[in-house]
């Protein structure tokens, strides 16, 4: 009887170690940390990379052939315009110049024969005519030593400086050949090339800033914007112009160009809080009033060694500093400031 009532008792007795009801409590919001950031304006620049180039560069022909009688100055010179930089033996010009100015005297003297001849009546003028046109013949033979001699001097085109010379005295040399090269480097041209997309941001007078490779930096201006693309790279070509009075930069260098094309309303943000979103977009995260996390799609519009400037934020905004990779938009978080240790 007594064991049956121990078994019976406990329908009867509710046992002490009877386990207690589980209850699910809500997760607590993840804690963030946020700054406040406020919008400033920035002002932008269009930068890229380029070559300086002189401001002209020709080369120096010989404009007859002859012996070359004289040279008067060596490569890496500086000349002025008109400067004579060889000069060619004139003995066989000589000679024709005293031809020509013979055969002028006859041909004037037949031709004043022949007008007075048909003002007597005993001559024609078919032979006027004649004498006329051997005069003006003649007259061309006149100009064309005249010309011939002062080929015989080769002179620089412009002020620059000899770059290459191949001439010696005594050496012959042929009309058109070259003979040397001359380039004018103040100011310098420094031509870069810009994508299509960025080409409306350029116009002629903008100032620049050139940074060169040798470690110069002059200002510049924007001396030509091109308008027809490039067929292989579609890009356009655009030369800043640099004083280089004292010709200290020399040409074919390499060039950073720094262009300021205006300015906007931005943010300075730090790169390691960007992110994307499921789609792809470019954007921070960002918590509104009621503490609801937000996406916002950004634009980067300049960056710097220790940021990047983004537009498409409200003026004043709560950026997500710390955390932003542990929550998703539309979700409650608990901000903390920036200041304070999560």
């Amino acid at each position: 009887m007594g064991i049956f009532g121990w078994m019976a008792s406990g329908f009867i007795i509710p046992s002490e170690n009877a386990s207690s009801v589980v209850t699910r409590e809500e997760p607590k919001p993840i804690a963030v940390a946020v700054e406040t950031s406020t919008a400033e304006t920035v002002t932008l620049f269009y930068q890229a990379e380029g070559q300086a180039l002189p401001d002209r560069d020709t080369t120096l022909r010989a404009e007859t052939f002859g012996d070359i009688a004289e040279v008067l100055v060596r490569k890496g010179q500086d000349v002025s315009a008109g400067d004579v930089i060889a000069r060619i033996d004139p003995t066989g010009n000589i000679a024709d110049t005293r031809r020509a100015a013979e055969e002028l005297v006859r041909a004037q003297r037949e031709f004043n024969n022949a007008q007075e001849l048909l003002n007597r009546g005993v001559s024609t003028v078919d032979r006027l005519s004649q004498a006329r046109a051997n005069l003006a013949a003649a007259q061309a033979q006149v100009t064309a030593v005249a010309e011939a001699a002062e080929a015989l001097e080769i002179t620089a085109p412009f002020a620059g400086r000899i770059e290459t010379l191949d001439l010696d005295e005594g050496e012959f040399v042929s009309g058109g050949r070259e003979v040397g090269r001359l380039v004018d480097i103040t100011p310098l041209t420094v031509a870069i090339q810009v994508p299509q997309q960025s080409l409306n941001r350029l116009s002629a007078g903008q100032t620049a800033t050139v940074k060169f490779i040798t470690g110069e930096e002059r200002g510049g201006i924007v001396s030509f914007v091109g308008t027809s693309a490039a067929t292989e790279t579609r890009t356009f070509l655009v030369e800043v112009e640099v004083p280089n009075e004292d010709g200290a930069i020399p040409a074919g260098i390499s060039a950073e160009i720094v262009i300021p094309t205006g300015e906007t309303t931005a943010h300075f943000l730090a790169p390691s809080i960007v992110s994307l979103d499921t789609q792809g977009a470019l954007g921070v995260k960002t918590v509104n009033a009621d503490s609801v996390v937000e996406f916002l799609p950004i634009e980067v519009v300049r960056a710097q060694i220790d940021g990047i400037w983004v537009t498409g934020l409200p003026d004043k905004v709560a950026v997500i500093t710390v955390g932003q990779g542990y929550v998703s938009a539309d979700e409650i978080v608990a901000p903390i400031s920036g200041e304070q240790k999560l």
